[in-house]
């Protein structure tokens, strides 16, 4: 059903596409020839899904439409500096949202210092303050994106989350999500169900991202796991991502199997809960732990399958990475169903124990691991591919943009 109504939009907007075509053609202004100036509020560059969903559509988008300037916070622990002056952008580094007088104050002098046309704020229910500093300084195209939920087991984050959400999109005209269930979080049901949210799925480079078998071979033998069953864990160590009960699932495969290995990359406040928990359980000489990293696509080609029992998510970017490599996902139900791709997503309920789970899981991976291939087709047919989704938001903001000047 998900598919379809997208499936349903996308005809809709070429549309509406075409018309705007022959219309932007008829104009005589030439402002319009030129590249949209596109300004993106990230707030934290962490390593993680949402600077690898921004930077999927970055590395697609044409310079000849699209001059961006990429606006992040000082505390972020991966700023791609090189990436975003190869990419023809410039980056702005600001003080720390938590700082917000000192944080709102650069916003405004950026804003008012650049001809923007668009800003595209994905800071979800914090995309408050980037668009109201936008909406001050006269950008005519404020978007607001959604990329998460939330989750009642993280009281004071959603204590937060559900006041601001309120507000996050005050000062928006336009409204995007990643995901059915993250735009009816943010923005309410009625406007979801009116169009009002526009949906783009969370993208991946479906060509660069498919099954490498000598990557994964060659980082199997580096890291010594040619012998074992391979299974992976990619996230930031907080409570959404329930990392605590992955040790737990991991353990009950240990019991298992006796050939099953784990690798867990990632950073975060969780971290000395996770390795005190990892040395109760006894399973430390089971476990590659390879700390943050971002050379994560030979990872994804190395492991045999993927675990992710989040408390909550919106579509997550690691999930469709994996399946972009022919990996076997395990998620929790509490993930949008939207994240499975083909027979590769499995959702399990989180009432389940551990020992189940360990179970499904080893059964599962066991069936698929001989059918690896890489996915490229699933992942365009599923509308994940980056170069289409790239090119539909371009589109998207040169109507926006156009919409404005009548």
């Amino acid at each position: 059903m998900i598919l379809n109504n997208y499936k349903e939009e996308r005809n809709t907007e070429r549309t509406h596409q075409n018309m705007m075509v022959k219309y932007m053609n008829c104009r005589n202004d030439s402002r319009m020839n030129s590249p949209i100036r596109l300004a993106i509020s990230l707030n934290k560059c962490d390593s993680g899904g949402q600077k690898s969903l921004i930077f999927a559509y970055l590395r697609c988008f044409d310079p000849r439409r699209v001059k961006f300037d990429l606006i992040v916070d000082a505390d972020s622990n991966s700023i791609p500096h090189d990436e975003v002056k190869a990419l023809g952008g410039n980056l702005f580094v600001v003080p720390p949202y938590q700082n917000i007088f000192a944080h709102l104050k650069s916003l405004r002098k950026i804003f008012n210092e650049n001809n923007y046309d668009v800003l595209y704020a994905i800071n979800n229910t914090m995309n408050l303050f980037p668009l109201y500093v936008a909406y001050r300084a006269g950008i005519k195209v404020r978007i607001s994106e959604s990329l998460t939920m939330a989750s009642p087991l993280e009281r004071k984050k959603t204590f937060m989350k559900n006041i601001l959400r309120k507000f996050s999109h005050c000062f928006c005209n336009y409204m995007m999500a990643n995901g059915r269930d993250c735009g009816i979080y943010q923005f309410g049901k009625k406007a979801f169900e009116k169009g009002k949210v526009r949906l783009f799925l969370t993208p991946v480079n479906a060509q660069k991202e498919g099954f490498d078998k000598e990557l994964r071979e060659r980082t199997r033998k580096r890291f010594c796991w040619s012998d074992k069953v391979v299974y992976g864990f990619i996230a930031r160590f907080e409570q959404q991502k329930n990392p605590l009960f992955l040790l737990d699932i991991l353990y009950e495969i240990a019991k298992k199997q006796n050939n099953a290995h784990f690798v867990i990359i990632g950073a975060g406040s969780m971290e000395q809960q996770m390795l005190d928990k990892i040395k109760r359980l006894d399973i430390k000489d089971r476990i590659s732990w390879l700390g943050r990293r971002e050379d994560i696509k030979q990872f994804y080609m190395a492991f045999d399958a993927f675990i992710l029992p989040s408390l909550y998510e919106g579509l997550p970017v690691v999930g469709i990475e994996s399946q972009a490599a022919g990996l076997p996902v395990f998620y929790s139900e509490n993930v949008t169903k939207e994240a499975g791709i083909a027979e590769l997503g499995h959702f399990i309920s989180l009432k389940k124990t551990a020992d189940e789970w360990a179970g499904i899981i080893i059964s599962e991976t066991q069936k698929l691991i001989p059918l690896r291939h890489s996915r490229e087709d699933d992942i365009r047919k599923a509308g994940f591919d980056a170069v289409t989704e790239a090119e539909r938001l371009i589109e998207f903001f040169e109507q926006a943009v156009s919409e404005q000047k009548r």
